[in-house]
């Protein structure tokens, strides 16, 4: 699924603005840096976009230095996209020198803190911003973020499969899993699987086709696969790093005339594991159609860790074989991710998306892979043990 099918579409649906809540920890301040303007404000997403925008002008005014004792005439505000995530505006000004410089403002799309961390959201984006990757926080308020404005052009499933650009990935990847946040480094890929199939396994759907659609999935044997699948990944190993999560099309931009690629949205991210950020990646080689014949073969994988690896060491037959034989068996664990994440979403999205349909398609296809990248990960313990 692209960026277009993890966001929140409000295009049409804009937001109501400007309602004062109280601050809450998790929305607004935990996490926050210091320098970084807060406010309890909360843009309430139903309205159209002319009625939210006083209420943005407000927010750009109080996060953006230079901009408090502008006029409101200004401003302009325009839909850069949108999906259940999130929504993005690009919020533009005309300063009297007729210079225009702008910023993005994201607003959460509903109900995203079931399947978000918020909190862990905000506090990695100053230490990746300090990192130089993604745009640079601005300020922050109840339900969202002021943020610098990228100019660079949104990458295709198809850039991603050409071997420049991949390499690219590649070595900026390995750049990003360098990143130190503080905090604990304990992987959460496991623990937020589990916390997605207690909530999408308890789910109810007064749609009478959704229900029985619904009621065809077998929780137990999910269950059953996730431990197994834990276990085998387990043995591996993999270095833990932290990790995109959320490496699609979408969320990678390249400036063309620059040559600079930028890593965006870091709303998934956390350390978790190298080979489940990259198997990940290749998974989203598929693109919005969802075809898994796009998923990388061994030579187009070689090429990505080549490039991966090459800051550290010169590429060994047996890294390279190490490394790939990980990112095949984290290939199942991201199909289970994003079908249980769409089981949740089925529920509690607004958007008119066959989320149910999403959950067989992914599970389906860990289904079909599961035997190979089952016998390959075994196959090479075995090896190690005998060797």
């Amino acid at each position: 699924m692209g960026s277009e099918g993890r966001g929140w579409n409000g295009a049409g649906d804009g937001a109501r603005g400007g309602e004062e809540k109280p601050t809450t920890t998790a929305a607004v301040a935990a996490g926050a840096p210091a320098d970084v303007p807060t406010s309890a404000a909360s843009v309430d997403i139903s309205l159209p976009l002319p009625e939210m925008t006083p209420h943005i002008i407000g927010l750009c005014k109080g996060s953006v230095k230079g901009w408090s004792s502008l006029d409101s005439s200004c401003f302009s505000i325009e839909t850069v996209s949108g999906g259940i995530t999130n929504l993005l505006l690009k919020v533009s000004v005309k300063e009297e020198t007729g210079n225009e410089f702008s910023v993005t403002v994201r607003l959460y799309g509903p109900n995203t803190d079931l399947v978000i961390d918020r909190k862990r959201e905000l506090q990695a984006i100053p230490y990746l911003s300090a990192a130089g990757f993604g745009a640079r926080l601005l300020g922050i308020f109840e339900n969202g973020v002021v943020q610098s404005f990228i100019h660079a052009r949104t990458l295709s499933p198809a850039d991603m499969r050409e071997p420049r650009i991949a390499a690219e990935i590649a070595k900026e990847l390995h750049r990003f899993h360098q990143v130190d946040i503080p905090g604990s480094k304990e992987p959460q890929l496991w623990n937020d699987i589990f916390k997605f199939l207690k909530k999408a396994s308890a789910l109810k759907f007064e749609d009478n086709e959704k229900r029985k659609r619904y009621e065809t999935i077998s929780f137990r044997e999910i269950q059953d696969e996730v431990k197994e699948l834990k276990d085998l990944s387990d043995l591996l190993r993999a270095p833990v790093v932290f990790a995109h999560n959320d490496l699609l099309s979408g969320n990678l931009m390249l400036n063309d005339s620059e040559g600079k690629l930028y890593f965006i949205d870091f709303e998934y991210g956390s350390y978790s594991y190298r080979g489940y950020d990259i198997a990940n990646h290749f998974n989203e080689y598929a693109g919005f159609d969802c075809d898994y014949n796009m998923y990388p073969d061994k030579d187009a994988q070689y090429h990505f860790f080549r490039n991966y690896m090459q800051p550290d060491r010169p590429s060994e037959a047996q890294d390279l074989e190490a490394l790939y034989v990980e990112t095949n068996t984290f290939r199942l664990a991201s199909h289970i991710y994003w079908a249980l994440w769409a089981l949740i979403q089925a529920k509690v999205s607004p958007i008119d998306f066959d989320y149910l349909g999403y959950f067989f398609q992914r599970y389906g296809e860990y289904k079909k892979q599961r035997e190979s990248c089952f016998s390959l990960a075994q196959s090479f313990l075995s090896e190690l043990r005998n060797g």
